[in-house]
């Protein structure tokens, strides 16, 4: 059974009210970018941070919220500055989309539950481009033509969302070239198909989590592409 974590133990994403590079990356993340703070890197993209295939649940719904979380192998809670009180407030946390859908299914005796739920799904479809969705797509399937069926749809939905500066996002991804693409998948079967997120949790560094999973992640990807196993 997983520990409830506080707070001040989980990881952070923070919102910033000005414009903002990542440090790692480079990409002009805008205004409201969501960055995670390393001590001696600065901000993170979440992509960087390897926090953006995680969708964001907003406050609210205190059941929901606690069931998503203890269904998520990897949540972090979502913050921002507040000028008026001079402090940062807890706008909701990143979690799992599975995880998400099971808390959804856990509550839906609940209306107030489903009306968030409604609310989210505009919230969505407001941050997606389905055109562009469709063609990154359709260059994913081109790319790994062996990947399972809806993995294209699913990576390039989760890529391309608006905020966040995901790698859907950056200029050459917007092109459809073919590093970008590969990003995404990479980022889809190390998020997807090992314990990856496991380690991140357990507060392993990045660069040793991904160490660790770097042969899983390799063969799966080899697999997509060539339909070798």
């Amino acid at each position: 059974m997983k520990n409830k974590k506080s707070d001040d133990s989980q990881l952070k994403v923070f919102i910033v009210n000005r414009e903002l590079k990542c440090d790692e990356c480079g990409e002009d993340l805008g205004h409201d970018a969501w960055i995670v703070l390393k001590k001696e890197k600065g901000a993170a993209c979440l992509t960087c941070a390897d926090l953006d295939h995680l969708v964001f649940l907003p406050s609210g719904d205190t059941a929901l919220t606690r069931r998503s979380r203890k269904h998520s192998r990897l949540s972090a809670v979502v913050l921002k500055w507040s000028r008026a009180r001079k402090r940062y407030e807890r706008q909701g946390l990143l979690v799992e989309n599975d995880a998400l859908e099971q808390a959804e299914r856990d509550c839906k005796a609940d209306a107030a539950q489903r009306e968030i739920r409604r609310d989210q799904a505009g919230l969505s479809r407001t941050e997606l481009d389905e055109e562009y969705i469709k063609r990154f797509a359709s260059r994913v399937r081109e790319v790994y033509p062996y990947s399972p069926p809806g993995r294209d749809a699913l990576i390039a939905e989760h890529a391309c969302r608006k905020y966040s500066g995901r790698v859907g996002r950056s200029a050459a991804a917007k092109e459809l070239d073919e590093q970008s693409v590969r990003l995404a998948v990479t980022a889809h079967v190390r998020h997807t198909e090992t314990n990856y997120d496991d380690l991140l949790s357990s507060m392993f560094e990045r660069s040793d989590a991904r160490m660790m999973v770097r042969g899983a992640v390799t063969k799966i990807l080899e697999m997509w592409e060539s339909g070798s196993s």
